[in-house]
C-alpha cells in the first residue's frame, strides 16, 4: 500500500498564540491524514508546560498508523483519572484539550455535527452571559462601566466582571490590601450605576478568583448584595480546609439573594464530586479544558444535578473551547447559560474560516456542519511566555 493510503499518521500537535499582553490562547489539533479534529488546552501562565505535556501524550498515546478511533477515549480517562488524584491540571488540561480533538476529529468522519455525536441535543440556541473582565483596559471604574454598557445593549443580560486585582488572601493583614478591595468595590458600584442609569435589567456577577479568607468572603457577601450582585463566584480557596466556610457563604449569599458558584478548575467527576457532596455551590462551573474534555463535562453535570446544584460550563478563553462548549450545552438537560469573554480580542472570530456564529441578543447559534461546524486557523509560530 502506497505512503498515501498508509501515511505515518496520527499527528498530535499544538500551537500557542498571544492574543494580548495577558492572554494566550493553545489549541490542540489531531490530523489522521484525512480529518483533523481541534480542541483547546489554554491555562494561563502555562502554555509551555501544556505543549511539553501534549509532546509526550503524543507518544503514549497515539501509535503510527493507527488510526484515531473509540478505543483512544480509555487511556486518555486512565490518565484523567491519575490527573484528578494527584491534582496535576497541566496534565489535565493537555488531557482535555486531546480529548476534545479526537471527538472532533471523528464526528468530522462520520459526517455529523459534534452535539449530534455528543448526544441528544435539546436546544438550538444557546444563551450566553458576558465575561467582561480581560477585554477591559485601563482597569478603571469607568471602563469596566463602559465595557457592561457596550455588553448590555448587545443583548446580554447577564455581565461577569472579576473586579479585586491585587488582592491576596495571604496578605490579607496588610493596610494595602483594604484599598485593593475598595478599588474592586468601586468597578463593581461604577458598573451597577451605569446600568442603573440607562435602565438596563442585567444580572451582575462576581468572580473572586479565591482572592479571599474566611472572614474577608463573609463580609464582601454583604458588600456585593448591596451592590445587587447575583452571583458570587470563587470567594475563597476549594480546599477541604475551606468546606465549613463554603458551606456557611452559600448560606449567608442565598439569604442576600444571591447564588455561590465555583469548581472551574475542579478535574473529573471524582474532582467534584466532593464539592457536590458537601453542598457547597449552587452553580458548578466545570470547564472543557481542565474538567476532562467533553464527555466528562456532560458527565459532572449529570452527577451535579443529582445533588441538587446547577451547571454552568466556564468558558473565558478561546474560540476553540467556545465552539466545543456550545456543542456540549446543547446536550445539557438544563442549561442556566454559557459564559463567554466579551470582546478581548477580534481573534476570537478571525481565526474561524467559518461557521462560529456571532454573538446575537446574548445567544449564539450553534456552529452548523461536521464536527465543530468550523475550522480554525493556526498561527504559523510557537510563542514563549515571560
Amino acid at each position: 500500500m502506497s505512503s498515501r493510503t498508509q501515511p505515518a499518521f496520527p499527528v498530535l500537535s499544538c500551537q500557542s498564540v498571544r492574543i494580548s499582553e495577558r492572554t494566550v490562547w493553545t489549541f490542540v489539533e489531531i490530523n489522521d491524514g484525512e480529518f483533523t479534529g481541534q480542541g483547546e488546552s489554554t491555562l494561563e501562565g502555562h502554555s509551555e508546560a501544556i505543549a511539553k505535556a501534549l509532546r509526550s501524550l503524543s507518544s503514549a498515546l497515539f501509535e503510527p498508523n493507527a488510526p484515531p478511533s473509540e478505543r483512544h477515549f480509555g487511556p486518555i480517562a486512565e490518565r484523567l483519572r491519575t490527573a484528578s488524584q494527584s491534582g496535576d491540571l497541566i496534565q489535565a488540561t493537555a488531557l482535555s484539550g486531546v480529548e476534545q480533538a479526537l471527538h472532533d476529529l471523528l464526528a468530522r468522519r462520520a459526517g455529523i455535527s459534534l452535539h449530534a455525536r455528543l448526544g441528544e441535543s435539546r436546544r438550538s440556541r444557546i444563551r450566553l452571559y458576558a465575561n467582561i473582565n480581560r477585554g477591559t483596559v485601563p482597569r478603571t471604574p469607568q471602563q469596566f462601566a463602559a465595557r457592561a454598557i457596550r455588553a448590555a445593549t448587545q443583548g446580554f443580560d447577564a455581565i461577569k466582571m472579576a473586579p479585586f486585582d491585587g488582592v491576596s488572601p495571604e496578605a490579607a493583614g496588610d493596610a494595602s490590601q483594604r484599598a485593593l478591595i475598595d478599588a474592586g468595590l468601586a468597578r463593581v458600584a461604577a458598573v451597577r450605576d451605569a446600568l442603573n442609569e440607562a435602565h438596563l435589567d442585567c444580572k451582575l456577577m462576581v468572580d473572586c478568583h479565591w482572592r479571599f479568607n474566611a472572614a474577608q468572603a463573609i463580609q464582601m457577601a454583604d458588600e456585593l448584595a448591596r451592590l445587587k450582585v447575583r452571583w458570587y463566584e470563587c470567594p475563597v480557596a476549594e480546599v477541604p480546609e475551606q468546606f465549613g466556610t463554603l458551606r456557611a457563604l452559600r448560606s449567608r449569599a442565598n439569604q442576600l439573594g444571591m447564588q455561590l458558584a465555583g469548581a472551574e478548575t475542579m478535574i473529573g467527576v471524582s474532582g467534584f464530586l466532593p464539592l457536590l457532596q458537601a453542598g457547597l455551590y449552587d452553580v458548578v462551573m466545570p470547564d472543557v479544558k481542565h474538567a476532562g474534555g467533553l464527555t466528562e463535562v456532560l458527565r459532572i453535570a449529570e452527577v451535579a444535578a443529582a445533588h441538587g446544584a446547577a451547571c454552568s460550563p466556564h468558558n473565558p478563553t478561546g474560540p476553540i473551547c467556545h465552539a466545543h462548549s456550545l456543542h456540549v450545552s446543547a446536550v445539557f438537560n438544563k442549561l442556566p447559560s454559557l459564559e463567554v469573554q466579551f470582546e478581548e480580542s477580534t481573534m476570537f472570530f478571525d481565526l474561524a474560516d467559518n461557521g462560529l456564529p456571532q454573538f446575537k441578543d446574548g445567544m449564539s447559534a450553534l456552529p452548523a456542519g461536521p464536527g465543530l461546524g468550523t475550522r480554525f486557523r493556526f498561527v504559523p509560530f510557537p510563542i514563549k511566555e515571560n
